[in-house]
């Protein structure tokens, strides 16, 4: 089957939504911040930081997640190579993703450099310090095949109630099974079936205070 590209509506803010899901793709507060606290913090990150580190991803989108990850490798001066893996079922054109990083820092040009490598086709793209692979499809099918592990996890698909499909246990599961020992996922949701599924799939699960208006959030750590 053809590789669908998102389709995104514009709210006056700037910040897309997704028409398929009807869900923003980022904080409409800011965010770059929500990022930074929810899958960095949430995650232990920058301090866990090693040559080879590997970040795995539900939900490319605008990229943002792979732009503050990026820079906060860079700025703790990190020597070698940042792996980070995301799966993307419905990938933005590179029209849509340049007006959506207008709303965001130009990250010491790292911002205008993932532009110019990106192609809704995904693949493997090469970076200073960073190797990105996006993977295009639905992650129920291309994860399970997937031979890579992580280290930590962003679990950023849309919300559980609008986009069910990336919070099921089996592919909690998956994401289990890919997840280094010892390692960690953390998620903006706090939804009661994601956590129980996190646990099932053989994760700690933490419901912790949320960026912002949001009350909760979850971290998770492979035990």
């Amino acid at each position: 089957m053809e590789n669908q590209t998102a389709q995104i509506e514009w709210k006056d803010s700037g910040v897309p939504v997704s028409s398929h899901f009807d869900d923003p793709y980022f904080s409409l507060d800011n965010g770059v911040e929500e990022t930074k606290y929810v899958f960095l913090q949430g995650n232990d990150l920058p301090g866990r930081f090693r040559d080879g580190f590997r970040i795995g991803e539900l939900g490319f989108g605008t990229g943002l997640n792979l732009l503050v990850a990026w820079d906060a490798w860079t700025q703790k001066g990190c020597n070698g190579t940042l792996q980070f893996t995301s799966f993307e079922a419905f990938p933005m054109s590179r029209e849509d993703m340049a007006q959506a990083h207008q709303a965001f820092p130009d990250f010491n040009g790292k911002r205008d450099a993932l532009l110019e490598a990106w192609t809704p086709e995904g693949g493997n793209m090469t970076f200073p310090g960073l190797d990105l692979t996006v993977i295009i499809g639905d992650a129920r099918q291309t994860l399970p095949v997937w031979d890579g592990v992580a280290d930590a996890w962003f679990l950023d698909g849309f919300s559980p109630a609008k986009n069910p499909e990336l919070w099921e246990p089996d592919l909690l599961e998956d994401v289990a099974r890919h997840t280094a020992h010892f390692g960690t996922a953390a998620t903006y949701t706090a939804a009661g079936a994601v956590r129980r599924g996190l646990a099932t799939a053989g994760f700690a699960v933490e419901r912790t205070k949320g960026y912002g208006r949001k009350r909760h959030m979850t971290r998770a750590v492979r035990v």
